[in-house]
């Protein structure tokens, strides 16, 4: 199977990606079921990290960067909103956060990957190599 990991990588960072952003679209446009309009502070820079990271996530592009600031968000929002109603995550319905939270420290230590839009803008003519910007 380890033939297949920067296949796997790419559809993990993919997929969670998406699904990221499908919650800040909720919190910020209504959309997908979501109340949108953020009626507070936290909301909308919630709102605008899971958008706009998981689109970065997504499309490989500065991916890490995304993903640390991501993992970080997931680790307030289980602390400020899951933890008060219980220690177990699956008592306090933070199953999700803790999910996002660790999958996306582990995607801001591998970066964008092989099948980016990074790696498609280094691929171009008079760029410098692939292999230079593997991990970034």
């Amino acid at each position: 199977m380890r033939g297949f990991s920067d296949i796997v990588y790419a559809l993990m960072r993919i997929i969670v990606g998406f699904l990221f952003s499908c919650h800040g679209a909720q919190k910020l446009f209504g959309v997908l079921g979501g109340a949108g309009q953020p009626h507070n502070s936290q909301t909308l820079v919630g709102g605008i990290i899971e958008f706009g990271g998981g689109i970065l996530i997504a499309i490989g592009l500065f991916s890490a960067v995304a993903a640390f600031i991501a993992s970080g968000e997931m680790a307030v929002a289980y602390f400020t909103v899951h933890a008060p109603h219980g220690f177990w995550p699956i008592v306090n319905k933070g199953e999700l956060a803790v999910a996002y939270c660790f999958v996306f420290l582990y995607i801001s230590t591998q970066g964008d990957g092989p099948f980016s839009v990074r790696r498609l803008l280094q691929t171009r003519p008079g760029k410098s190599s692939p292999a230079a910007m593997q991990r970034v």
